[in-house]
């Protein structure tokens, strides 16, 4: 790239000073300067798009290497689910035979089946949501006195001012 030192750019500055004139000067000079800053503006975009292809193409690779990996998690769950499996149902193949032979009147449960224990279903208390345990009815807030409704302080000293008479006695 060209060196451009303080030098060097006196020199220029002196050159277009004698070529151009004092008075096109900074006209030409603003002009450079615009054009020189149109050909950075352009160089930064052409180096941010640059980077950014850069960038998509490491998210692309990165994506295609967890997709694998998210591949080989899923065969290998599978095939586990598959063993485990095989193995449940040769563990219980052997526990059908054991309770052929098992008395039939010794443990049965609430329906009738054979040797399945009784679990009571849990039941958390207070889990109904239909029905709320704080509500006061409407009835007992008007019999008590209790405000449903908000006044302001003008309604409220017009509601409860004593009405006087106009009537003439």
């Amino acid at each position: 790239m060209i060196d451009l030192g303080i030098s060097k750019l006196a020199l220029i500055g002196v050159v277009a000073l004698i070529v151009i004139g004092p008075e096109k000067l900074p006209r030409v000079a603003r002009t450079v300067g615009a054009l020189l800053g149109k050909a950075q503006r352009y160089v930064a975009d052409v180096k941010s798009e640059v980077s950014r292809s850069m960038e998509l193409e490491e998210l692309k690779k990165m994506k295609d290497s967890v997709e694998s990996a998210a591949r080989d998690v899923e065969s290998s769950v599978q095939s586990g689910a598959s063993d485990f499996e095989k193995s449940w149902s040769d563990a219980t193949a052997g526990m059908e035979g054991a309770n052929a032979g098992y008395d039939q009147g010794s443990h049965h449960d609430a329906l009738g089946s054979i040797g399945s224990p009784v679990h009571p279903v849990y039941k958390h208390p207070k889990k109904n949501w239909r029905v709320k345990q704080k509500a006061m009815p409407q009835w007992y807030k008007a019999r008590a006195g209790v405000r449903t409704r908000t006044q302001s302080g003008a309604a409220r000293v017009a509601r409860f001012r004593p009405r006087s008479s106009s009537a003439p006695r």
